[in-house]
């Protein structure tokens, strides 16, 4: 995979190294010899991941990358700090001003690779989630969302699995001011508790004596339920390969024993942003795929979801060879409840009415709302006398009680007319509907509150 890495330093010379590794790897490089220069440069959206040296004149690393991350244009950046400094003191530093990660001077370049394709991987799975938020978000559908920085990274639910008693104790013992912990020694069991009980991260020591922890990490990231959960690796400092290995798998960090509990708190901290941020982006999503196939008043799929799936529907009908029928309601003299009561009481009686629909329809019928007073119900299975019955119980349900439209009890009366068609051999949607329609014009047309069919 690649991607468009920005390496920033003062040094020429460790420019030009960076730049020659990156690029043998097919990755496309841009280079900063200052703070002020990669800030520009990450603004104007023309990189994927930062390689930033910490030791610059000016404006250090640290400071580099907190204003890089306090900026809501460039926050989901991934920042790699590349510093001499070695100790947990500094690291933690650095991710508290937001780094994603550490590689220490000097350089090996697998580790330099690994870590840069693993953050490419996050890096597109995160935009692509971001334009399409993006894109609802410019459409007025949702309203804008948080960066990442604005989650403090607390309060997590997090999975230990670890077979060494006295290493797990230790891990929980750190974590567990902030956050909620368990503690899994069986790795079976671990991947199963991962899957069922909500977990926001998991830590997993790559020196479990009877698994392989690699590969409960490769079964984390291939489980749909578990495929979004960040890994944070615990190896010995010898398990440098393995550690390697682990993050071409998918595990997003890790840390070598013995594991300092400052820059523990802080890794952790930063995954768990970096989850909720993407969660949050998914959430948006979601909203928009909603909003875009449900009508928001009344919870019912709309137009768009029917016009979609209704086809989809007659195929399936016509390969079983089994009847389809359709049927229209509309709500008679529907303007008069709102010239009279008000748009409050028609949205009160829409709301009812396809409580009332819901309560007729069976699991796999489709209810929609058109707009304003019309709904349509599609039937698998049903044939056309079949489906007149059912209509004329949805008509007796919505005369015979009255709706509710305000607080102190107020009802209304409210009376529906329907048309009904089935579906002939040679129908696509568009003529199935416009039987139904037919049917529905003849029912209005012959004073209302009564269903007509259309038997083609």
């Amino acid at each position: 995979m690649t991607a468009r890495v920005l390496v920033v330093d003062d040094v020429v010379a460790n420019v030009k190294l960076l730049d020659a590794r990156l690029t043998a790897e097919y990755f496309e490089v841009l280079t900063a010899m200052s703070g002020p220069e990669a800030i520009a440069i990450c603004e104007k959206g023309q990189c994927d991941i930062v390689l930033l040296d910490v030791m610059m004149p000016g404006m250090d690393g640290f400071e580099v990358c907190r204003r890089l991350k306090g900026h809501v244009a460039t926050a989901h950046l991934p920042v790699v700090l590349v510093t001499a400094l070695d100790q947990p003191a500094d690291r933690v530093r650095g991710l508290e001003a937001g780094a994603d990660d550490f590689i220490t001077k000097p350089i090996d370049e697998m580790e330099l690779i690994a870590r840069v394709r693993s953050l490419a991987r996050l890096k597109v799975a995160v935009d692509e989630l971001r334009n399409r938020a993006n894109t609802t978000v410019a459409l007025g559908m949702i309203p804008a969302f948080a960066s990442p920085d604005a989650d403090d990274g607390r309060r997590g639910r997090i999975l230990i699995v670890d077979d060494r008693a006295t290493s797990a104790e230790r891990l929980r013992h750190a974590l567990s001011a902030h956050h909620t912990v368990s503690v899994e020694p069986d790795a079976h069991e671990a991947l199963f508790k991962a899957a069922e009980d909500n977990v926001d991260l998991i830590i997993v020591s790559l020196g479990l004596a009877g698994y392989d922890g690699l590969r409960l990490c490769s079964q984390i990231r291939s489980l749909e339920r578990t495929r979004n959960l960040p890994i944070l690796a615990v190896a010995d400092l010898e398990d440098r390969q393995r550690m390697l290995r682990g993050l071409e798998l998918g595990v997003n960090d890790f840390l070598t024993r013995p594991v300092d509990r400052n820059e523990l708190l802080a890794r952790v901290r930063t995954q768990l942003r970096q989850k909720r941020y993407a969660d949050s982006l998914r959430e948006k999503v979601q909203q928009s795929i909603e909003l875009a196939l449900f009508d928001p008043l009344t919870g019912l799929n709309n137009r768009r979801f029917l016009e979609n799936h209704l086809a989809t529907m007659l195929d399936n009908s016509r390969g079983r060879r089994s009847p389809l029928t359709l049927m229209i309601l509309d709500i008679d003299h529907f303007k008069r409840v709102n010239d009279t009561y008000g748009h409050g009481a028609g949205d009160e009686v829409l709301k009812g009415f396809a409580d009332r629909l819901r309560g007729i329809i069976r699991g796999g019928d489709l209810l929609c709302r058109l707009g304003g007073e019309e709904f349509v119900i599609v039937m698998p299975g049903v044939d056309l006398a079949a489906a007149a019955r059912i209509a004329e119980r949805a008509r007796l349900t919505i005369e015979q009680d009255q709706f509710v439209i305000d607080a102190s009890g107020q009802a209304i009366p409210v009376t529906v007319s329907i048309g009904v068609a089935e579906r002939a051999q040679e129908d696509d949607s568009g003529a199935l509907y416009q039987r139904a329609d037919r049917a529905l014009y003849r029912a209005k047309s012959e004073g209302r509150n009564r269903v007509s069919a259309d038997a083609a």
